[in-house]
């Protein structure tokens, strides 16, 4: 599924999507209201299309675990998101059955449920082009045949990066183990301004220091 500039807030319910970049914070739109907004520098914004499921093998993006949801529904919406947490494990068992069941909580299985079910109210599941999917990947092998090429090159030891990797999203307690890999889950706005000032894609947390 494509995800691109969808959204979450923390502390905000539903889902936004990206509308543009203002002085001090950027303009997102609420899905199901229409209402526009601004996110400032103290907000936690999670992008959906960095986020990735644990699993017992490899991490699955979110858009996978959506692609899978939609097949199984045939096109149809999952199961209510409020339904009891015995109900929700059974039911992401079958769509993912290799899913961390250690790592991910009834609650997160709830947030994906709800995620997937306000894009398929609002008509917005749209599969993705299988060519785009290749160029992706095919852009992500490139980056890692490069960038120790570029660091050769460079003179000066390079900085270290912060780690962005393995993290809780803002909803999550930070004693509980976090049940997603996600590129830009706790990066601020302020962050993703300085990006989009660069004229530099929503990758640009792979290469800068935040």
């Amino acid at each position: 599924m494509k995800l691109k500039d969808y959204l979450a807030i923390a502390g905000e319910h539903g889902l936004f999507k990206f509308i543009a970049q203002g002085r001090n914070a950027i303009i997102v739109e609420h899905l199901e209201t229409g209402k526009r907004t601004s996110a400032h520098g103290s907000a936690k914004v999670s992008s959906l299309e960095d986020i990735s499921i644990f699993t017992d093998t490899e991490d699955l993006p979110l858009s996978k675990v959506f692609d899978k949801i939609f097949e199984k529904e045939n096109g149809g919406a999952a199961p209510d998101s409020k339904s009891g947490n015995d109900i929700l494990k059974d039911y992401f068992a079958t769509v993912l059955p290799e899913y961390d069941r250690e790592r991910v909580y009834p609650s997160d299985i709830r947030k994906v449920i709800m995620w997937y079910n306000i894009l398929h109210t609002l008509k917005l599941l749209v599969k993705e082009d299988p060519e785009e999917s290749k160029e992706k990947e095919g852009e992500g092998d490139q980056e890692e045949k490069t960038a120790p090429v570029k660091a050769k090159a460079k003179a000066a030891p390079a900085k270290p990066k912060a780690n962005i990797g393995h993290m809780a999203l803002p909803w999550t307690t930070a004693t509980r183990t976090p049940w997603i890999r996600t590129k830009t889950s706790r990066v601020s706005v302020h962050h993703l301004l300085m990006c989009a000032r660069l004229n530099i894609n929503a990758d640009c947390t792979n290469s800068m220091n935040i």
